[in-house]
């Protein structure tokens, strides 16, 4: 197959794929306590994930991710939203965000941080990465696939989110 000549033009938007999961298990999620040395987020909670690899889906990506920082196998992982990251320069981030129940192993720590579980309802007691006080409450909910926007400027964040 050929590429069409615009894909390999550098005027055109790109993004940078990632992945993003939250486990389960009861009322608890899984959240991971950035490393004190992470260049971004340290000390912050976050959930498991990462840069999708060449030729790597993003489910697969995710599984490989949650192995990685915690240590866990996860069977089955299903995607809650999508979210294009805007920044104030190119380029940007398409966030594939997947929630899955937790397996029965416990998480060990990696150089990322220490996987957490917090109760659902103390989570706004948590130093969360900013996003997640917006996005946790509507991706652990059930329903559809969540579209949504995060716009990063100098100074502020703005997040959209639709069904």
């Amino acid at each position: 197959m050929q590429l069409p000549e615009e894909l390999n033009d550098a005027t055109r938007y790109t993004v940078i794929p990632r992945t993003l999961v939250f486990l389960t298990r009861g009322t608890e999620v899984l959240l991971l306590r950035g490393a004190p040395d992470k260049r971004l987020w340290a000390g912050k909670y976050n959930g498991l994930g990462g840069h999708i690899e060449l030729g790597e889906e993003p489910r697969r990506a995710a599984r490989r991710e949650v192995q990685e920082e915690a240590g866990l196998d996860v069977a089955e992982l299903t995607l809650r939203a999508v979210i294009q990251v805007t920044l104030p320069e190119p380029p940007g981030v398409m966030l594939f965000v997947f929630v899955g129940a937790a397996p029965v192993a416990q998480p060990r720590s990696s150089p990322e941080g220490t996987p957490v579980w917090v109760q659902r309802q103390e989570l706004t007691e948590y130093p969360l990465v900013e996003d997640l006080y917006e996005l946790l409450p509507r991706v652990l909910a059930p329903g559809e696939i969540i579209f949504g926007e995060y716009l990063l400027t100098e100074d502020r964040t703005e997040y959209r989110f639709a069904v």
